[in-house]
Order: structure tokens, then C-alpha cells, then sequence
């Protein structure tokens, strides 16, 4: 089983966190499972915006992302370029990954 490194740096000023994700666990398990706070409204199935990320490095190992995931990217605070949603982040490959956390004292959509 592959097994990488998740990064996760946050825009609130908190420490970055570095753990390990085998293949086929999301940004949004490795998260949860590690207490980092990444809001989930819609349980994780690519039904909100409120797990949105900015993938830093890595985002070739990282699935493509779907037209479904981009329609909800469009609606959460602040999307960029490298925007994401956690949910739909999966291990896939052998290169590291750097995710930026937005501040998650909003409510999403």
C-alpha cells in the first residue's frame, strides 16, 4: 500500500502539521482523523464547499478534478487556481502533499 505525507498549513497562524495518508484516504479523512478542524457540512460526498483547501504541492498524485467538485469550488470563499475540495482529494500517487487551510470560521454553502 502507498503511503504518503500530508502536509497542512493554516492561514490562522497555527503550527503546519505533517501526517501520513495510505492511498485512497482523502485530505478531508487524514484531517479528521488527525484533529485538524476542515468544516464538512455535506458528510464528505462533494455536496458543499465548506471542506475547500489549496493544494500547494502534489496535486498531480491527486485525482482530476471533476466538473461536479468545481461547480461547488466556484461557490466557496475565496477560491483560486489551486483550490480543491478536500473530500474529493484522494492518495492516489507517491508524491507528497502541501494543503493550505483556509480560516474556518465561515459558514458554507
Amino acid at each position: 500500500m502507498k503511503v504518503v505525507n500530508i502536509t497542512f498549513q493554516f492561514q490562522d497562524g497555527q503550527s503546519d502539521q505533517t501526517h501520513v495518508a495510505a492511498e485512497g484516504e482523502s485530505v478531508l479523512d487524514v484531517a479528521l482523523n488527525n484533529g485538524i478542524q476542515l468544516q464538512h457540512n455535506c458528510g464528505g460526498v462533494c455536496g458543499c464547499s465548506t471542506c475547500h483547501v489549496y493544494v500547494l504541492r502534489g496535486e498531480n498524485d491527486l485525482p482530476e478534478i471533476s466538473d461536479k467538485e468545481e461547480d461547488f469550488i466556484d461557490r466557496a470563499v475565496n477560491p483560486r487556481i489551486n483550490s480543491r475540495l478536500g473530500c474529493q482529494c484522494v492518495v492516489q500517487g507517491n508524491e507528497d502533499v502541501v494543503i493550505l487551510l483556509p480560516r474556518q470560521e465561515f459558514l458554507g454553502h
